[in-house]
């Protein structure tokens, strides 16, 4: 059934314009333009029209985890904030690490409401010591490969994984990119958070922010050597976004992403001891915080992504140093990065749509120009709707937001995904 899109405005790397936008019945853009018509109608009145939002770092918990999350209930909590593509993480159970596994998590995604892009581990079982069959993953078409909860400790592997990927690149048809979760785990190992004022007062051990930027600057070094592209996950120091600006002024091939809780919340807020607040990597200080904005307004870093980090919730109020870190994001993002990054509203969508698309690949369909023949992957967004965050309210099966109760502004109307409206007026279509 084709549809029409009315009364909104376009936002897209074009820029800003007041459209219509009509569906055909093939998933694509027909016409953009006044005066359409179409079986069906989706009110976007004092709207933005976007393209979707990709999210480059979501745990989706399947197979293996299913008590905290599927990739259905994630995929329907992502199409409520308005994504149409969740890049999911390795670390499951088994881990994604063979190309059996991304088969699975492809087949279990195929019906969802978002695409799920499956990245895979860099080594096998992500236990740091032996290469994944990255050629065999390469041809079966993952081009994102992560150890993600993991840094990857030996650096002698890490060049080696780095060379062996500059030769791949001819077998994807584009760079394949090494998501590096940056953390020397000799520095942070017993440490349960941010070490700094906040941990000595609160008598928890810490974790130094050395711990993450020395691995930043290692990798760094060996994209260097290697020419390799390395993509710094959830940079969380002010120390790492420097290093980083300073690897993109050299023209070393590197992208960088950060989260809404990165720069929405602090150490300070772990002093009530709630272990919702407990995250990997910690919140850091206000000083980081700081550093982070930063480097999103000059494009340091180049993408708003969620560490979507669900957990069961017998599971995730244990003790604060006995919890697992991770936090809901995927309902929130929108309205955190809109109302706390600091960004314009242009700014907004391309942190969370097309920039992050480029980074995964997914150019050809998602965070591409609103215009026609293009695929129909798109979001309507209430920049000024109000609405109070609830863990119990969103999709997830799992409840640990640290926003909850949080009155937040910004929010999605309508999601529409290869062309099928998926979320309509807030609500999820299935």
């Amino acid at each position: 059934m084709s549809l029409v899109i009315r009364g909104g405005r376009v936002i897209d790397q074009k820029g800003e314009r007041k459209i219509d936008v009509e569906i055909g019945d093939d998933g694509r853009i027909a016409a953009v333009g006044t005066g359409l018509s179409a079986e069906a109608d989706l009110d976007a009145s004092g709207c933005i029209v976007s393209p979707g939002f990709v999210d480059l770092h979501a745990h989706l918990r399947q197979p293996g985890q299913e008590e905290a999350e599927t990739i259905e209930t994630g995929a329907r909590g992502g199409s409520l904030g308005g994504y149409t593509a969740l890049v999911a993480m390795p670390n499951t159970e088994p881990a994604t690490d063979s190309v059996a596994v991304v088969e699975q998590v492809r087949s279990l995604g195929r019906e969802s409401m978002c695409e799920i892009v499956p990245s895979a581990a860099m080594t096998v079982e992500r236990a740091g010591e032996d290469m994944a069959p990255m050629g065999e993953l390469v041809d079966a078409g993952v081009g994102i490969f992560t150890d993600d909860g993991t840094g990857l400790q030996d650096p002698r592997l890490m060049r080696r994984i780095m060379e062996y990927s500059t030769g791949l690149t001819g077998r994807l048809g584009r760079p394949v990119i090494l998501a590096q979760h940056c953390e020397v785990s000799a520095l942070s190992a017993g440490g349960f958070m941010h070490e700094g004022e906040w941990s000595s007062r609160l008598g928890i051990p810490g974790q130094p922010a050395e711990a993450e930027e020395l691995m930043v600057m290692r990798d760094i070094a060996l994209v260097r050597l290697t020419g390799a592209h390395m993509h710094f996950q959830h940079l969380s120091t002010a120390s790492s976004v420097a290093m980083v600006r300073g690897a993109k002024a050299a023209g070393l091939p590197v992208t960088a992403e950060a989260t809404t809780h990165h720069f929405t919340l602090t150490d300070a807020a772990c002093a009530s001891y709630d272990p919702v607040f407990k995250v990997h990597p910690p919140l850091r200080t206000d000083e980081d915080v700081a550093a982070i904005k930063e480097g999103l307004a000059d494009g340091t870093i180049d993408a708003v992504a969620t560490d979507h980090a669900p957990h069961a919730p017998h599971v995730k109020e244990r003790p604060f140093d006995e919890a697992p870190p991770g936090m809901l994001g995927l309902e929130t993002a929108f309205s955190l990065t809109l109302t706390e990054s600091g960004l314009d509203l242009p700014e907004v969508l391309a942190v969370l749509s097309w920039r992050p698309a480029a980074i995964a690949g997914l150019t050809d369909r998602h965070g591409i120009f609103v215009e026609p023949g293009a695929p129909a992957n798109l979001c309507v967004i209430d920049p000024d709707e109000t609405w109070t965050v609830s863990g119990a309210a969103m999709a997830s099966r799992s409840l640990n937001t640290p926003y909850e109760g949080r009155s937040l502004r910004g929010r999605v109307r309508h999601t529409i995904r290869a062309g099928e409206p998926v979320v309509v007026d807030g609500e999820a279509c299935r």
